[in-house]
């Protein structure tokens, strides 16, 4: 009986890293449609996060052709596109980086990696000051604690720079009420609001702020999904995390939770390939007058 039972792990060993060795290295690509009669004209973006200095294809080619055949308005990216680590491996998200800004507006929101990276010089080194002059010199402005508007459609964007005491292992750290506008100041009600912050956990605090669409990461989709369970840990090592990916509705705001395209620490995805999410978003008065 013993032999038998050995035979079966090992089976289910192999199984489960041929499925990671897959999963790790491809993406898939995930649509979604929002309305709003705030918005005054149809548009659409790309949504990139938690990339960890992965490259699909030599120089990301496989990315930036599956972005080109989107053609999206804009893009926006939901940080951690670099890991912080010291050495040149986040040479690879750089030129990417340079790549997409020719094409495409880029609106910046910075991770806990971005993050990390700034406040500890000693452990990195002069990382962020290159990492941010390289994206400076490519016309890339990352968005920290600071919004962009886009009149055309009426909508701003804003990106989010959250505390490190908000990626704290184990529990959700609680947010003062007066956080997101002390740090962003007040949205206003008649334009489409829409949020980067790389946090999913705080999705409920972001639409008492008022949000009208977060797009967030962080979450890496829960690294191995499980049917019905979805995700199984989160990076702050919590159990099937309530926010795991996908599209999340709450009153007349909606999250957008990108699964990510890249790893690290823990080089592990089962059944959760990497996600690549376009988002259009289109005029519920446009589409009622038709």
């Amino acid at each position: 009986m013993l032999p038998v039972i050995l035979v079966l792990i090992a089976i289910l060993v192999c199984f489960f890293l041929i499925v990671m060795c897959y999963d790790c290295n491809r993406f898939v690509t995930i649509a979604y449609e929002l309305e709003s009669k705030k918005i005054t004209r149809e548009c659409t973006f790309v949504l990139l996060s938690d990339l960890h200095n992965k490259s699909y294809g030599r120089q990301n080619e496989k990315l930036l052709q599956k972005i080109q055949e989107l053609n999206p308005d804009a893009v926006l990216v939901a940080g951690d596109m670099l890991t912080a680590q010291r050495g040149n491996k986040h040479r690879v998200t750089v030129e990417f980086m340079e790549q997409l800004a020719k094409m495409y507006p880029v609106y910046y929101g910075m991770g806990n990696h971005e993050h990390r990276i700034k406040k500890c010089p000693e452990k990195f080194g002069n990382l962020y000051e290159t990492y941010m002059e390289s994206l400076h010199r490519s016309g890339i402005e990352p968005l920290i604690n600071e919004s962009l508007d886009m009149p055309s459609a009426n909508i701003t964007i804003s990106g989010l720079l959250m505390d490190e005491r908000y990626f704290r292992k184990f529990r959700k750290y609680p947010m003062r009420e007066s956080y997101l506008s002390d740090m962003l100041g007040k949205p206003r009600k008649e334009v489409f609001q829409i949020l980067i912050a790389h946090n999913p956990e705080y999705f409920e605090e972001y639409i008492r702020w008022g949000a009208d669409m977060v797009v967030s990461g962080h979450v890496h989709g829960g690294l191995m999904r499980l049917p019905i369970l979805g995700g199984v840990i989160s990076p702050n090592w919590t159990l099937f995390p309530k926010y795991d990916g996908g599209e999340f509705k709450k009153e007349d705001s909606v999250m957008i939770l990108s699964r990510g395209l890249g790893m690290h620490t823990l080089p592990i995805r089962i059944f959760n390939p990497g996600e690549l999410v376009v988002i259009h978003l289109k005029s519920k008065t446009l589409r009622d007058k038709q």
